[in-house]
């Protein structure tokens, strides 16, 4: 609570105590990860907020890495199969179920870690419903 009337030259010179700020560093990408798979990590750990990623949450960051990874692989195969003179329709559906398994495991991972846009969406801030009246139309 503050005093009434002006600060006194004592009270001036005395440095009020204030707590330091912790420097909390962004984790790195774990050895075991191979180089495309830790720029991945790197990526994303540098778009989010420093403390985004607890030490309990790194497992599930190196698993989102590694699937993020092989998910372009897979895309990769498939632009190559595409580009050939031949369809391969079994390997070509083989393909595209793998795709599709990493893309539902890359969107569960991301939606636990709250990287996703679910996470960020205000439902305060929702656009309002416009109506139109029938002649309108």
């Amino acid at each position: 609570m503050k005093t009434r009337g002006r600060d006194s030259a004592a009270s001036l010179e005395v440095i009020p105590f204030v707590k330091p700020l912790e420097r909390v560093e962004r984790p790195r990408p774990p050895a075991e990860l191979t180089d495309d798979q830790a720029e991945e990590w790197l990526s994303v750990v540098n778009r989010m907020p420093a403390d985004w990623f607890p030490r309990e949450t790194h497992a599930l960051l190196l698993d989102y890495c590694r699937h993020v990874v092989m998910s372009r692989k897979i895309s990769q195969l498939i632009q190559q199969i595409e580009a050939g003179d031949t369809l391969d329709v079994v390997e070509y559906d083989r393909l595209g179920k793998m795709a599709e398994r990493e893309s539902r495991v890359i969107a569960s991972l991301a939606t636990k870690m709250r990287m996703t846009q679910q996470t960020s969406y205000d439902k305060s801030k929702k656009k309002p419903i416009v109506t139109r009246n029938p002649w309108e139309t």
